[in-house]
């Protein structure tokens, strides 16, 4: 699965989706996208075929709900690294 891990979210979170194998992981840190606008963030995600993984569920609700079609979205509690991680 090819997802972008949100900027709320621990870059190890990627770290750890791409050393499992099955997935295809990136943190805005890692490719020098830190500070982009959710727009902009829900865009490239549709161009590159990421589901969204985040803690930012107000915004990218909104934003999911007025694309014709997106890969998908998924939104975590703040629960910490390692709770996040078990719930991924």
């Amino acid at each position: 699965m090819r997802l972008f891990i949100d900027e709320c979210l621990s870059p190890q979170l990627a770290m750890r989706l791409n050393a499992t194998g099955r997935h295809d992981a990136v943190h805005p840190l890692h490719i020098g996208r830190r500070g982009e606008p959710d727009h902009r963030i829900l865009a490239s995600c549709i161009a590159e075929d990421r589901v969204i993984v985040t803690q930012n569920g107000r915004d990218f609700r909104r934003l999911a709900g007025s694309a014709e079609l997106h890969p998908g979205l998924i939104i975590l509690p703040s629960l910490g690294r390692e709770r996040t991680w078990t719930l991924l």
